[in-house]
């Protein structure tokens, strides 16, 4: 049995869990999800908790207990506490600034990048940080990638656009003096 699917997810108060045709709504303080529930996989409401559960052993069905149960937790998760993500740009001249509707991103290019912020998502940027927030987990994840993809680290300085505590294994530079020309 999945560990993660085998657990009951614990729906707190505030929040408000419906099931219909195999679509599953959550709404909360911070607004609504849903998500559609594969037909091979069976959720139910038992309270205040929610069981998931598969019809068979299959690996197809045992991948897809558990995602299905991480899912439901997440979306939990995105209408009572909300997702952030933050980046962080390094390097010199390289800045970040929220104008309007869009993310303006001086990555050393002859242009600046201009990134329009989705409508669910929120932006700020504080001292070259962007933080990057929203109640869906992997739309803010995919925001962070689009941003990242801009500018990623460079392998040798380390200058770019990088997650908050993503370790870089900096490659050395060429060394000068055995086997060069004479």
């Amino acid at each position: 049995m999945s560990r993660i699917g085998k657990k009951p997810i614990e729906v707190p108060k505030g929040v408000k869990v419906s099931l219909q045709d195999g679509e599953l709504k959550v709404e909360g303080p911070k607004g609504k999800l849903s998500m559609r529930v594969h037909p091979d996989i069976r959720v139910y409401l038992e309270g205040e908790t929610i069981k998931v559960e598969r019809p068979t052993n299959q690996p197809f069905h045992r991948a897809m207990h558990g995602t299905t149960a991480a899912l439901i937790r997440n979306l939990i998760k995105g209408v009572t506490e909300g997702f952030t993500k933050v980046l962080e740009v390094v390097g010199l001249g390289y800045r970040a600034a929220v104008k309007g509707n869009n993310l303006e991103l001086s990555l050393g290019l002859s242009h600046p990048v201009v990134y329009p912020i989705p409508p669910d998502v929120k932006i700020e940027v504080k001292e070259n940080k962007i933080y990057v927030s929203g109640i869906d987990k992997q739309k803010v994840g995919q925001v962070c990638a689009q941003i990242r993809a801009f500018r990623k680290p460079n392998v040798y300085k380390g200058k770019g656009i990088r997650y908050e505590g993503e370790t870089l294994r900096l490659k050395a530079g060429k060394s000068a003096g055995k086997g060069g020309k004479k």
